[in-house]
């Protein structure tokens, strides 16, 4: 059984991506970490508009275990269009027959892997990146999507309220953490590189922060951390002084967006891909606790009042301009879906 926020949430994507699938119809398409918060997203959404417009389409999804993620997430059993390939983003075995589009969403989006392993991250983003570009060359697709990160800016500048594509900032390659944002822009070179000299068409999504149904609740998100707090009766605690600002793309939209932008991206950029409505983590932490009153804020750190606040927000003019697209969902209405589906959680496994 599908929790019931999703079943709304469908409805929602089919709506806005509606116009894009008659020209896909009877399409095969190739997904990479379709097993992730990315991938349940898609692998919803993919079935409720193939079923929902008669559309004839495949979906192939790589995944390492393909049984274990089914035995933890049954409602994604007998998806009839959805077929599941078993292998590593490094190295899998190409499918036979053809592939029309290929959505790359694998990335161990770990914090620790990034601390502990970089070498290990970097090159899985990278290899990777490389051998689903060889796929895409095989079976001369149409177009491939690419989802890369905000890191590939680095530190955003605190005078830029909102960071556009054009910038170019970048990251540290000498700071701890530079793997996983330096991954991401080799990946992106990568991906021009074989537009250039193969004709290749890719685009990249460079996410932001997320919010929604399936965001883990137990390791780096401040948000889903915040929410497992208050749905343990427990307070909210903010390890820092509260004052960065972040922007919070809700689930739904952020699938209307990948869909989007691997039919209709401009081949060779980047869109930034994630809301424009900036708050700080203070300000985050109180709108999540206002669902449990038993809930306090406690905040770590004392503000100072020297520094100016570390800003992690896009600009999302490209993508609206271009593409039509927006953050639909607003965040109060976001972290209330969030809060509703994990409370419904008994109705679906979620790792």
């Amino acid at each position: 059984m599908i929790n019931k926020v999703i079943n709304e949430d469908l409805d929602h994507i089919l709506l806005h991506t509606k116009p894009l699938w008659g020209e896909v119809k009877g399409k095969t398409i190739f997904v990479t970490g379709g097993t992730g918060f990315f991938g349940k997203w898609l692998l919803h959404s993919f079935n409720h508009i193939n079923n929902t417009l008669n559309l004839d389409n495949k979906l192939i999804v790589l995944t390492r275990d393909p049984q274990l993620f089914l035995d933890r997430n049954p409602q994604f059993n007998d998806l009839k269009a959805v077929e599941f390939l078993k292998g590593d983003v490094r190295n899998f075995n190409f499918p036979e027959g053809p592939i029309d589009y290929i959505l790359h969403a694998a990335t161990e989006a770990s914090e620790a892997l990034n601390q502990e392993r970089p070498m290990l991250m970097f090159d899985t983003i990278v290899e990777g990146t490389r051998h689903v570009l060889e796929l895409g060359k095989a079976k001369n697709v149409k177009s491939i999507l690419h989802t890369t990160s905000g890191a590939v800016y680095g530190r955003q500048p605190t005078e830029i309220t909102h960071i556009a594509e054009d910038s170019r900032s970048c990251p540290d390659v000498f700071a701890v953490n530079a793997a996983y944002g330096e991954g991401k822009r080799v990946a992106e070179m990568m991906a021009a590189v074989y537009y250039n000299k193969y004709g290749i068409p890719s685009t990249s999504a460079r996410c932001f922060a997320l919010l929604g149904p399936y965001l883990p609740l137990d390791i780096h998100y401040a948000a889903g951390n915040f929410i497992g707090n208050i749905l343990n009766n427990e307070d909210v605690s903010v390890n820092g002084d509260g004052t960065p600002y972040r922007s919070y793309l809700y689930a739904s939209d952020l699938t209307i967006w990948l869909w989007t932008l691997l039919f209709k991206g401009k081949p060779a950029q980047a869109y930034n891909v994630g809301s424009d409505e900036d708050v700080t983590i203070e300000q985050l932490a109180n709108m999540i606790v206002k669902h449990n009153p038993a809930s306090l804020v406690k905040i770590k750190l004392p503000k100072n009042s020297n520094s100016n606040a570390a800003r992690y927000v896009p600009s999302i003019d490209k993508a609206k301009n271009e593409l039509g697209l927006d953050a639909w969902v607003k965040l109060d209405e976001a972290i209330a879906r969030t809060i509703e589906f994990n409370r419904q959680a008994p109705l679906v496994q979620q790792n």
